[in-house]
C-alpha cells in the first residue's frame, strides 16, 4: 500500500488523492495473490459491487473476469438508473421501492457518468388509460423519498417541444423522472474504487477449478499469459452472471444448482430523431414497452426487446426480428418513420432472471436472490438475477450475509459513497446547488477549463463526463499528446490501459469509451495498431466483437 495522500485543499484535489490508495502498481500490472480473504468470480456490476463493498469493510479480495469487465451483459442495457415504472403492472412493489430509493445516492455519488433523465410518456388510449398511468406515477413519485428529481406532470405534446418529433394526433402524454448512467464506466469505476481500498482485480483470468474444505477454498486461475496459479480463499462468491449456474457446475462440480432464466435484450442506435434532452418511453400493443433517449450527442437510442435465450450467452446478438420489431414500435409514434437501413449499431446482452415460471419473459422478475450455502464446508455466496440500478444495495447485503462467517467487524459504508472521479462539488466551491450533479459538472468543467485552456472544449467536456475528476490522472504528464485517431489521443489511451484494464481495441472503442461510434473504419484501424503496439501480447489481441456496426 502507498502512503496516504495529505487532505486537499477545498477546490484543489491533490494528484495523490485523485490516484487512490491503490498503490504504484496499476491495476493492470496487479499480480495475483496466494490466499486473500473472498474471492469474486465475475466482472460484472454485480461482482464489481460486492468486491469493492467488501474491500471497504477490510477484507482482502480478490476479483478474476475471464474477459473484459462489462464485456457482456453490463455493458447492454438500455443505460438507465430506474425503478422500473412497468414492473407496477406486474405487482413488484418492493422491486420498484429499492430501485427508486437508490437512484438520487447514485446519481449524487457518481455526477460524470449519470445524470438525471426526463422521461415522456405520450397518451395512446387504445394503450392504457390515463387514469391507470396517472395512477402509476403517483405510486412511482412517491414509493421512495425524492429531493433531486422532480415528479411526473402532464405535458401538452402540441406545445412543448418533446412533441414536435412525433405524430400529431399524439396530442398529450406525462413527463416523470429517472436516471442515465454510462454502464460500462459504472463497472470501471467500481472496480478502480475496490482496487483503491486493497482488493485485486484480475480480467483475462479464468477461474478453471475450485475445490472447497472447511477452511476454505483453493482455486486454479488462468492468465491470459497462459499460466495458471493457485489461490486460497476464506469465502467464495459466484458473480458470474448468465453463467452463474454453468460456473457451479464445470468449476465447483455442482449439480443443484438454481435453475436461471437466460433473456436476451437487444438495442439499436441510429441517427439523431430529435434535438431535446428528454427520452420516450413508448407503449407497445403487445403490453410492452420500449425507450427512445438521446445517445453520445449525434444518436438515438432505441431498446429494449425480451427473447428467451437458449444459446451460448456470450455469442447473444441482435436477430433481423428484433430490428423490425424495434423500427415498427418506435415509427408508431415518431412522425418520421425507422427503418432496418437507419440502423447505425446494435448490442445484445443476456439477462440471467430468476425463472418465477411467468408465461411471458417480459414478465419474469428483475429481482434478485442471494444464496449463502455454508453447509458444505467454507461459505459459498450465490448471485442470481439482479438489476444495473440495485447493484450497490446487492453489493451491501451480500457484504453483510459474509459478514458474519467472516467475522466482519467493519459496517455497511457505500451509500452516499463517492465513485472515483465523482467529486466534482469538490470544485464548485460555495456556489449555489453544488451539491445538484448538474450543476457540479457545469462547474467542473469551468475549473478545467482555466486549469487546461489549450484543450479543445468537446474533448474537454467528453473527458468531463467519462473521467470526471481523474482528468488530472490522465493528464499527469501535462498534455493530451499525439492525436491517434480523431478525438482520441495518446495520454487517453495509455490511461486506460494502465489504469482501467483496457486490453483491446474493442476495451476502448465500445466500453471505455463509445468513440467506436464517431470513427470510421480508418480510425478504428489506426486505434488498433496502437493497440498492438503498445500493449503487450497476448491481451493485445482483438476479443471476439459481440455487438456490429455497420
Amino acid at each position: 500500500m502507498g502512503m496516504s495522500a495529505p487532505n486537499p485543499t477545498p477546490g484543489e484535489p491533490s494528484l495523490g488523492a485523485l490516484a487512490g490508495a491503490g498503490g504504484a502498481l496499476p491495476p493492470a500490472d496487479m499480480p495475483v495473490p496466494e490466499a486473500v480473504d473472498v474471492l469474486v468470480v465475475g466482472g460484472g456490476v454485480n461482482g464489481v459491487g460486492i468486491a469493492r463493498d467488501l474491500a471497504g469493510r477490510g477484507l482482502k479480495v480478490l476479483l478474476v473476469e475471464r474477459e473484459d469487465l462489462a464485456q457482456h451483459t453490463s455493458s447492454a442495457s438500455t443505460k438507465l438508473i430506474h425503478g422500473g415504472l412497468r414492473y407496477l403492472e406486474y405487482y413488484e412493489f418492493g422491486l420498484v421501492r429499492k430501485a427508486l430509493a437508490e437512484r438520487e445516492g447514485l446519481l449524487r455519488g457518481a455526477p460524470h457518468i449519470m445524470r438525471p433523465l426526463r422521461i415522456v410518456m405520450p397518451h395512446d388510449p387504445s394503450m392504457r388509460p390515463a387514469w391507470m398511468l396517472r395512477a402509476g406515477l403517483f405510486l412511482y413519485d412517491h414509493l421512495a423519498r425524492r429531493e433531486l428529481l422532480p415528479g411526473s406532470t402532464s405535458v401538452n405534446l402540441r406545445r412543448d417541444v418533446t412533441g414536435r418529433a412525433l405524430k400529431s394526433h399524439y396530442t398529450k402524454g406525462f413527463v416523470y423522472s429517472d436516471g442515465w448512467v454510462d454502464d460500462a464506466r459504472l463497472v470501471v469505476l467500481c472496480a478502480i474504487d475496490a482496487v483503491q481500498r486493497g482488493a485485486t482485480v484480475l480480467t483475462r483470468c479464468a477461474c478453471r477449478q475450485v475445490l472447497r474444505s472447511t477452511e476454505g477454498w483453493l482455486a486454479t486461475l488462468d492468465t491470459a499469459d497462459g499460466r495458471s496459479h493457485t489461490v486460497k480463499a476464506r469465502a467464495l462468491v459466484n458473480a458470474a452472471g448468465p453463467w452463474a449456474a454453468q460456473f457451479l457446475q464445470s468449476a465447483a462440480q455442482r449439480q443443484d444448482v438454481k435453475a436461471l432464466r437466460l433473456v436476451k435484450g437487444s438495442h439499436i442506435v441510429v441517427r439523431k430523431l430529435f434535438e431535446h434532452d428528454h427520452a420516450y418511453i413508448f407503449q407497445n400493443p403487445d403490453k410492452r414497452i420500449i425507450f427512445v433517449q438521446p445517445y453520445e450527442d449525434e444518436f438515438t437510442l432505441i431498446g429494449t426487446t425480451d427473447i428467451e435465450h437458449g444459446g451460448e450467452p456470450g455469442a447473444a446478438t441482435i436477430d433481423p426480428e428484433e430490428v423490425q420489431y424495434l423500427c415498427e414500435q418506435a415509427s408508431r409514434y415518431f412522425a418520421e418513420p425507422i427503418v432496418p437501413a437507419d440502423v447505425v449499431w446494435s448490442y445484445s446482452g443476456v439477462r440471467p432472471l430468476i425463472d418465477d415460471e411467468s408465461a411471458d419473459a417480459a414478465a419474469v422478475t428483475r429481482d434478485y436472490v442471494l444464496e449463502l450455502d455454508t453447509t458444505g464446508g467454507a461459505p459459498l455466496l450465490n448471485v442470481w438475477g439482479g438489476k444495473l440500478t440495485t447493484f450497490r444495495l446487492l453489493g451491501e447485503e451480500a457484504a453483510n450475509l459474509l459478514g458474519g462467517p467472516l467475522q466482519v467487524t467493519r459496517g455497511a459504508w457505500t451509500h452516499g459513497a463517492v465513485m472515483p472521479g465523482g467529486d466534482l462539488a469538490t470544485y464548485a466551491g460555495q456556489a449555489a446547488d453544488a451539491r445538484h450533479p448538474e450543476q457540479a459538472m457545469q462547474r467542473f468543467v469551468q475549473v478545467m477549463q482555466q486549469r487546461h485552456p489549450t484543450l479543445p472544449l468537446p474533448l474537454l467536456r467528453r473527458w468531463a463526463r467519462q473521467y470526471g475528476s481523474r482528468i488530472e490522472l490522465l493528464l499527469a504528464n501535462g498534455t493530451p499528446g499525439p492525436e491517434v485517431a480523431p478525438g482520441l489521443h495518446e495520454a487517453e489511451l495509455r490511461y486506460l490501459v494502465q489504469h482501467e484494464w483496457a486490453r483491446s481495441v474493442d476495451d476502448i472503442l465500445w466500453r471505455r469509451t463509445k468513440l467506436g461510434l464517431h470513427l470510421n473504419d480508418a480510425g478504428r484501424r489506426q486505434v488498433a495498431a496502437w493497440c498492438a503496439q503498445h500493449i503487450p501480447a497476448p491481451a493485445a489481441r482483438t476479443t471476439p466483437m459481440e455487438k456490429a456496426w455497420s
